[in-house]
């Protein structure tokens, strides 16, 4: 289930302290680092800021519903979980506002602080394994890292509001989906040239005409 993401760094000086009043921050105590304990949390969240990519994501704010399944392993708690929110964006063929339901599973391993020499043998010299390694801090852990790979990963990176989206006209950017039968008459340039000639050709036939009836004009007048 776990999918490759991005490496993120060591959490920062092991988060900087988490606050367990954080709605992302989960506590691990009830599971008494008993191997094979488990415990099942539900819990509706506000998304953080810039949950998503430049088109489309969860609106900051906006409700999340996590479903968490914790696990006591040997070296630490296994978190597996789905998150469930409705994001929002554009299309990207016609730029018409869109909004979905999206389900984004995930499953992380928090390491215990005294498994971190373990985790070092573990990686040898694979400092990247390292660093993406996530520590519990006082049988807490941060959820948000985790969550916000696993939106990501889980948002459509071309978004379309449906899936034969015609997009827009590329000559005057009408919506085609609201006009089928829109078209432009097109001019095959190779046609354009011959037909400006015609216009010079007719006007030079008309100011030789009006030169003959002035000549006309001139003869009868004698």
């Amino acid at each position: 289930m776990r999918a490759a993401r991005k490496p993120r760094r060591k959490q920062e000086a092991i988060n900087a302290r988490l606050d367990h009043r954080s709605p992302l921050v989960f506590d691990t105590r009830e599971l008494g680092r008993r191997p094979g304990a488990l415990k099942r949390v539900s819990r509706s969240v506000e998304a953080p800021r810039d949950l998503g990519n430049e088109v489309i994501g969860v609106p900051e704010g906006a409700p999340i519903e996590l479903g968490l399944r914790l696990e006591s392993v040997m070296d630490g708690v296994l978190v597996t979980g789905t998150g469930r929110a409705t994001v929002k964006g554009e299309c990207v063929r016609c730029l018409e506002p869109l909004e979905r339901e999206l389900d984004a599973d995930f499953q992380e391993m928090f390491a215990y602080p005294d498994a971190d020499a373990r985790v070092h043998e573990d990686a040898g010299d694979d400092a990247e394994d390292e660093e993406d390694t996530l520590f519990l801090e006082d049988d807490l852990f941060d959820l948000e890292p985790v969550l916000r790979d696993a939106v990501v990963l889980a948002l459509p990176m071309q978004p379309v509001c449906q899936d034969d989206c015609p997009g827009l006209c590329s000559d005057c950017g009408v919506r085609l989906a609201d006009d089928p039968d829109h078209h432009h008459d097109a001019v095959d340039i190779r046609w354009a040239a011959l037909q400006g000639l015609a216009g010079t050709v007719k006007d030079g036939e008309k100011d030789n005409m009006g030169g003959a009836e002035a000549g006309v004009d001139e003869k009868q007048e004698k």
